[in-house]
């Protein structure tokens, strides 16, 4: 299968002591509506970020290097500033 490109919101809450918790991530059709769906929970968790990212999704093959879209609050590598 070809390569496709994958759009992915991860936010982030408290964990224990000063880790972050991801929660489960959420695949979006667009650039677009990962952008959006990042911009309305930044301020409602610690950290969120939308990236996009190239990916043979049959073989699990992912691309090391995301895309960040849009990225509010505390983040773990390789998404913080």
């Amino acid at each position: 299968m070809p390569m496709e490109t994958v759009y992915i919101v991860q936010a982030y809450v408290a964990g224990r002591g000063k880790a972050l918790k991801p929660e489960p991530q959420v695949g979006c059709k667009t650039a677009e509506e990962a952008r959006r769906k990042a911009e309305r929970l930044g301020p409602l968790r610690l950290g969120v970020v939308a990236f996009s990212i190239t990916a043979d999704t049959e073989l699990g093959d992912y691309d090391e290097n995301p895309t960040i879209l849009f990225r509010s609050g505390q983040l773990p590598p390789p998404f913080e500033d």
